[in-house]
């Protein structure tokens, strides 16, 4: 149930201790909730309380009444969850799956009721309500007056990661098939506006528009990423973006996703580029579990490479123990050279970061420029505090471009070829990056 806490944490007083352990060392705790459906085992809440479900379906199963008959109910049960966490335990923030999923006409809806009430509920802590959401609705994102969020602080960004993963792999398939049509420009207008997808159609989802205007909002209101649980354990063999793509391509994209001014969010290992797969694993009844491998298969079958089932024999089965257990990290690989070449590399990153641009990050009220250039090269620039301006100069493609006139506008900050910038941009190899930082004449 959504109020007791996972039973390998130990007993609640075990994870109270552990976040309080947490903060002793300056860090905080999040919290994944999910609030569009329940779990499908070991659920009998439609056996005694048929009213907290609605009449639709979702991906995972009976979709949750927020709107219907007695659905006040139900609304206070999932206020209260999200108020439990906070208060209980002390988490920092609770990051919310998938919300493109609850269905609620309500004004307003559980979205944003939930989060005025712990905002109300925490005047004066410093919370971070973070949602998954596919429909990139940029309303919930909104500031106000002072720049704090007024309900969530922020969303993960898909649309940095498909551009990202397009152009790094050629990938086309499922909804990546949205961004296969320039996706630089698509990298380029997710760094500086938020969103890609600002209310275009969009042919994964039958030409609906998806999105909303998000120039206006900052950068600190999206999360971007190159890898997470879904993106790489959903695929069929689960690899992980070292495995797909050469090292120059993955030191390239680095700097995109821990030099921007979007918070980063980093997968378990990739700051050491760990090469093992992390593939889908799940502990299921026999029934259930057979409905999940089966149903596993049957989705990955439409992908291209495994409509033949030669090819989905290679896919590991999800309910076998071998396959939770090749999702562990082996963190002996991180001794090896390679591995902690990686791992310097993103402490390099990060610590640029924490000293030159998270600073005047206040300043970032809204977002930045972008301005594409031929051969898929992308120039982003961003106002940051006290008239900074930050440049990001990216060629995201295996081939080196000619003739290109970019002028680099401050301080070199960090750069995958020196020697290329010495030339002032006039010809790049591939996979290149380069950022820059203007200060203020004073």
């Amino acid at each position: 149930m959504l109020f007791a806490p996972e039973h390998r944490y130990g007993r609640p007083e075990d994870l109270k201790r552990l976040v309080d352990e947490a903060h002793a060392r300056g860090l905080m705790v999040f919290v994944d909730v999910v609030y569009n459906h329940f779990g499908p085992e070991g659920n009998y809440l439609q056996a005694y309380a048929p009213a907290f479900f609605a009449a639709r379906e979702t991906p995972w199963g009976a979709a949750i009444n927020f709107d219907g008959a007695a659905s006040r109910t139900v609304r206070d049960f999932f206020i209260h969850n999200a108020l439990y966490w906070l208060e209980e335990f002390h988490i920092d923030g609770l990051r919310l799956d998938a919300v493109h999923a609850i269905r609620d006409t309500s004004k307003p809806d559980i979205l944003a009721e939930m989060a005025e009430a712990v905002r109300g509920a925490f005047p004066n802590r410093h919370i971070h309500l973070v949602l998954e959401n596919g429909d990139n609705a940029a309303r919930y994102l909104a500031r106000d007056e002072h720049g704090r969020p007024q309900h969530y602080t922020a969303q993960w960004n898909e649309d940095v990661h498909h551009s990202l993963h397009v152009l790094l792999t050629g990938e086309s398939g499922g909804y990546y098939a949205d961004y296969t049509v320039a996706p630089a420009r698509h990298l380029a207008r997710a760094l500086a506006e938020g969103f890609a997808y600002q209310g275009e159609a969009s042919a994964y989802r039958g030409g609906r528009g998806r999105g909303e205007p998000s120039a206006h909002l900052p950068p600190t209101a999206f999360v971007s990423f190159l890898q997470n649980h879904d993106q790489v354990g959903n695929r069929a063999l689960s690899e992980r973006l070292g495995q797909l793509v050469p090292p120059a391509a993955l030191r390239a994209a680095a700097t995109v996703t821990l030099l921007a001014p979007a918070p980063p969010l980093l997968f378990m290992g990739e700051e050491w580029n760990a090469r093992h797969p992390f593939p889908f694993f799940c502990d299921f009844g026999p029934g259930l579990g057979r409905a999940v491998r089966e149903g596993r298969l049957s989705e990955l079958a439409r992908f291209p490479g495994y409509a033949d089932p030669s090819a989905r024999a290679r896919i590991p089965d999800p309910l076998a123990l071998e396959t939770f257990e090749r999702a562990r990290l082996d963190w002996t690989k991180l001794g090896e050279p390679v591995h902690a070449e990686w791992l310097a590399l993103y402490r390099t990153l990060l610590e640029i970061r924490h000293r030159r641009i998270v600073p005047r990050l206040g300043g970032a009220v809204r977002g930045g420029e972008w301005r594409p250039h031929p051969d898929n090269v992308v120039e982003v620039c961003w106002a940051l505090d006290g008239g900074t301006v930050l440049q990001a100069i990216l060629s995201l493609i295996p081939r080196p471009v000619d003739r290109l006139e970019i002028a680099p506008i401050g301080e070199l900050l960090f750069t995958t070829a020196p020697e290329a910038v010495t030339r002032l941009i006039s010809a790049i190899p591939p996979w290149f990056a380069a950022w820059f930082l203007r200060e203020p004449v004073s």
